[in-house]
């Protein structure tokens, strides 16, 4: 009884935080998202007031507000559009890898790590947090922009490439032989298929069985759905978040209408326990001593991603402002790069990738959310817009 009442108490507390801390950011036009992920910092391991009994409460909320972020993200668009989007932007997904992966791996082989923790290390360097910059997308009114398309095929490819990566890079680090390395990898890849093919083929059906006219047995059937496929696909090592996302894909119609409308708050009571809980489980003092390290990373890394995501979005016909906001908004990593980083480490491959993981990727959540604004500021698009040229004057012609 003192354990669940100590939790109440945490709980409350810090969401009344939270929410002090919206306003404020609301206040003078910025992200929340920095101001969520210092307040887990200072009641995290090491920080000023740390939680006694509701860390679990924290872990359990930050994973259901990713698969939440995700499948609201999937519910804005149709199938049509996911497949339309995939097929245009393969090229701008495999530049993406290439242009992000490298950096990371090359600075494994700088330190001097083993070839694992190199393979880690460029996985955490490459995937962009799909939870940071849909929510970033959302808060800053960027969900009807022409990029955003663009911004949501670079992550699902990213995610999907996870599917293939995260069971290989499990075959790495616990020394598993060729052939259970590649079931692995094949279960995987099946079970993406899988779930592609029934938001694609039978979307509509799927929609049909959810009833729509009850607001309550809509919303729990929808996240139920949501969770249950999530669950499913995290078990044979495909990312929970990219489950999520395809199911909100399947929804459409009238539905996934109502669906939004109906799973938005609980969306963002979930998402500003996930940032929360990343702060909680940082120590800041496993963080000062490779902060230039991650510092550095980070700066070569942001530069990359937007460089990459600038030229997708070139790649698409989008102007130059657009072409801007798509790569700066990509540049925050989170979920995925702790998750890869976690991986390596409970498997006993190079100790310093902890800490050196949890800060780049702080460094980026908070960068990111900032740097997505630079484009709406008023100097930038006065430095993008093109001058007008001087129109010729009208020949004058003589009866």
């Amino acid at each position: 009884m003192h354990e669940t009442t100590q939790l109440l108490i945490e709980v409350g507390a810090l969401l009344l935080v939270l929410s002090l801390l919206g306003r404020v950011a609301a206040r003078f036009g910025f992200s929340a998202i920095p101001l969520y992920l210092l307040a887990g910092l200072a009641v995290g391991h090491g920080g000023l007031l740390p939680l006694q009994a509701s860390e679990e409460f924290f872990e359990i909320g930050s994973q259901i507000g990713v698969i939440l972020l995700l499948a609201m993200l999937g519910l804005e668009y149709s199938a049509e559009e996911l497949v339309s989007n995939l097929k245009t932007s393969r090229v701008s997904g495999i530049l993406d890898g290439v242009f992000n992966a490298l950096p990371g791996a090359a600075f494994a082989l700088l330190l001097g790590w083993e070839p694992v923790a190199v393979v880690a290390l460029a996985g955490v360097t490459w995937v962009s947090s799909s939870g940071v910059i849909a929510k970033v997308v959302r808060d800053l009114g960027r969900l009807g922009n022409r990029e955003t398309p663009v911004v949501l095929s670079i992550l699902v490819m990213e995610d999907l490439a996870m599917a293939f990566y995260l069971p290989v890079l499990s075959a790495l680090v616990i020394g598993a032989g060729l052939m259970q390395g590649a079931i692995t990898v094949a279960v995987a890849v099946a079970v993406v298929v899988v779930i592609l093919y029934v938001a694609l083929k039978h979307g509509r059906f799927l929609s049909r069985l959810l009833p729509d006219k009850n607001a309550e047995a809509l919303l729990l059937g929808v996240v139920g759905l949501t969770m249950l496929v999530a669950g499913l696909a995290e078990r044979v090592s495909v990312s929970a978040a990219v489950g999520a996302f395809l199911v909100g894909i399947a929804i459409s119609g009238p539905v996934a209408h109502q669906s939004a409308q109906l799973i938005t708050p609980l969306r963002d009571l979930f998402a500003a326990v996930f940032f929360v809980f990343f702060g909680i489980s940082t120590s800041p003092a496993d963080i000062v001593p490779v902060l230039l390290p991650a510092l550095a990373l980070a700066v070569i890394t942001i530069a990359t991603k937007t460089f990459s995501g600038y030229r997708a979005a070139k790649r698409a016909g989008i102007a130059v402002a657009g072409r801007w906001r798509t790569g700066l908004v990509l540049t925050p990593r989170g979920e995925f790069s702790i998750v890869i980083a976690g991986l390596a480490v409970g498997a006993g491959v190079e100790p310093m990738l902890a800490p050196l993981a949890t800060a780049y990727v702080l460094i980026t959540i908070i960068a990111g959310p900032l740097l997505a604004r630079v484009p709406d500021t008023a100097w930038f698009k006065a430095r993008v817009r093109k001058p007008k040229t001087a129109q010729p004057p009208m020949p004058v012609t003589t009866a």
